[in-house]
């Protein structure tokens, strides 16, 4: 088993502010993408979550990272079932549709024309080739909103990213609790994912709340498996109107990254993608570099 470890992000403005990081001279993006990539050998992007990627970002990505790094690009958000501004959605899309860019009311998937929807999966996948063609492209990773329960529509969101990704390592997960809600619904689950030969995420977050799910310590996908750590900080999960990196505040404690390594050691996947979401000042860069320590 091989084991990369990285942060969800290398650009999150409270690492930047801490100063405790980077050093002085990496001033710009890409002073830092090469200095992050000499501590990690993974990062998760999560701008593609917000607007569709461009092939130049990931060209310049790919150029600046050495062999054998790899990005997990998170996917466009409109495709796993979040509201989506209008004005994240190229303008041609808003004019077929007859939208306003300035409107504020967000739009869902639902409606978006069909055949606009398998164009967005088409820019969205064009963007990723550089990353693919240098061999640093790691998996897609499908984070559902965490009202999306088991059923139907959810089952046909989940085969839509499943045929747009067939070529790719895709990951999904999962964020209500009726996808674990028992042995019976979890073993269900798991053999959904598996049968698609998509990658389960292992999730560690806070227990407890009605909005977190168990971390289900199993791999679907024999050949990658993916942990992401959000931390356990119950107080700050729910808190409203706060950016994601201050809802994610949390440091590992040694005994809780013994028992995380220990999970990822047992993973039966040939490799396993580990991703710290805890990016509040260096806590994610922190967590991330005693886990690796942790694994030796």
């Amino acid at each position: 088993m091989s084991t990369l470890i990285g942060t969800a992000s290398w650009t999150d403005p409270t690492l930047l502010a801490c100063g405790r990081f980077y050093p002085p001279q990496a001033r710009n993006p890409e002073s830092r993408l090469r200095f992050y990539a000499t501590r990690f050998g993974l990062v998760e992007a999560d701008a593609a979550y917000y607007a569709l990627p461009s092939a130049s970002v990931t060209q310049r990505w790919a150029e600046r990272t050495p062999p054998g790094f790899v990005f997990n690009i998170k996917a466009f958000r409109l495709f796993t079932g979040h509201q989506t501004p209008k004005r994240a959605l190229p303008a041609a899309l808003l004019r077929d549709m007859g939208w306003d860019p300035h409107d504020p009311r967000p739009c869902f998937d639902n409606e978006v024309a069909p055949e606009w929807r398998d164009e967005l999966w088409r820019q969205y996948l064009i963007a990723l080739e550089p990353l693919r063609m240098a061999g640093k492209l790691g998996l897609v990773h499908c984070q559902f909103p965490p009202w999306i329960q088991a059923g139907k529509r959810a089952m046909a969101q989940i085969e839509t990213c499943a045929r747009h990704l067939d070529e790719l390592d895709a990951s999904i997960e999962l964020r209500h609790r009726s996808w674990f809600a028992d042995p019976a619904a979890t073993r269900c689950t798991l053999d959904m994912l598996r049968e698609r030969r998509l990658i389960h995420t292992v999730a560690d977050t806070p227990q407890g709340l009605d909005n977190s799910v168990p971390a289900v310590w199993a791999s679907t996908n024999t050949d990658l498996a993916l942990v992401r750590l959000h931390g356990r900080n119950a107080q700050t999960w729910n808190a409203a109107g706060k950016a994601s990196s201050s809802r994610f505040q949390y440091e590992y404690s040694e005994a809780e990254l013994s028992e995380l390594a220990d999970g990822i050691a047992r993973l039966q996947a040939r490799r396993v993608h580990v991703v710290l979401n805890t990016n509040y000042q260096d806590q994610g860069v922190n967590n991330a570099a005693r886990l690796l320590r942790a694994l030796r």
